[in-house]
């Protein structure tokens, strides 16, 4: 008899023993010859030669659908065992799958083309109003990348910079401190990645959320890196960060010039970096609009309301500008 190990490293355990170990359960029903132990991410099995290598070959299949789909059904393991796995296979446009299975596809046409641009480009500006789905895009296509390894890591950043609001002091250390700027690219890893496999990447560092005042002296290499509302950074903000670009890396810089929370007198660094850059190579720019937007239906109508009001407020204040401007010339000529 023959004992042999088989770590699950990809996956999180939970998700591929399933509710009351429902699948391992099943999987052990499937190969009764077999003496099979799991615990934690490993499974000790026993048994001759042959059977232990139908076992190990069924193990690794169903492992890569798992990490690929974030679900492991009885259906799907019955398919697989014996050997029926092309009626399984999912079909669309697909960047990655949720926690619960459901494929997180481009849903307008800017997003599909952020998705190609990422594919050409190692460098990308993705700008676009609330809701257009560019953050949450760009965060699939960096954990799509992690699982096809042709990364090592995701970093994730943006600046602290508080919407219209002095916080104040605010307790607790560091992470503590920074983590309510930075929730919405947790929540977005949360929908892609199991629990226990956010958590774990996170400890192993493989996935990184901090401020970006914590770039500075980095060379970022085979990784991802998104900035976020990059709209509120500065002028030398943002070339940091830009420069902090390393070998086999791609950015992904998001920002919606309509939420600048800086100071009425600084200039806001994408608006500056987007001039700077426009003709280099290497670098795309995608722009997304309020018919990307893919949340509730008012937020549209929001957008929408808020373009006309600043157009028509715009259109005041040239109107006001121009007629003192001709008071002037008329008392000047008298």
């Amino acid at each position: 008899m023959i004992e042999r190990h088989i770590v699950l490293e990809d996956i999180d355990p939970v998700v591929f023993y399933g509710v009351n170990n429902t699948n391992i359960q099943m999987i052990k029903a499937l190969f009764p010859k077999l003496r099979i132990v799991a615990r934690g991410n490993v499974i000790k099995v026993m048994g001759d030669e042959e059977e232990l290598c139908a076992f190990e070959e069924a193990v690794l299949a169903l492992e890569k659908h798992c990490d690929k789909y974030n679900s492991l059904s009885e259906e799907v393991i019955l398919d697989i065992v014996n050997g029926n796995t092309s009626k399984i296979e999912k079909t669309g446009d697909a960047i990655v799958y949720s926690v619960t299975g459901k494929p997180i596809t481009p849903r307008s046409g800017n997003q599909l083309k952020l998705v190609r641009e990422f594919e050409k480009n190692d460098m990308i500006f993705a700008i676009g109003p609330a809701g257009s789905g560019k953050t949450y895009t760009a965060i699939a296509l960096a954990v799509r990348a992690l699982k096809n390894k042709e990364i090592k890591k995701i970093i994730l950043s943006r600046p602290a910079v508080e919407a219209g609001e002095k916080l104040g002091f605010l307790p607790g250390d560091m992470k503590e401190k920074i983590d309510p700027y930075l929730q919405p690219l947790y929540d977005a890893l949360q929908d892609m990645i199991p629990p226990t496999k956010l958590k774990e990447y996170m400890e192993l560092n493989i996935i990184q959320i901090a401020p970006l005042a914590f770039m500075r002296g980095r060379t970022l290499n085979d990784a991802v890196v998104i900035l976020d509302e990059a709209q509120n950074t500065t002028a030398q903000q943002i070339k940091m960060f830009l420069t902090r670009m390393g070998m086999n890396t791609k950015m992904i810089v998001t920002g919606d010039m309509t939420q600048i929370d800086l100071p009425p007198s600084q200039m806001s660094g994408l608006v500056q970096a987007m001039k700077i850059l426009k003709n280099v190579k290497g670098i795309s720019f995608v722009e997304l609009s309020k018919k990307d937007i893919v949340r509730h239906k008012l937020v549209t109508r929001i957008v929408e309301a808020y373009e006309k009001f600043e157009e028509k407020a715009g259109k005041e204040k040239t109107d006001s500008s121009n007629h003192s401007n001709k008071k002037r010339n008329e008392q000047s000529i008298d």
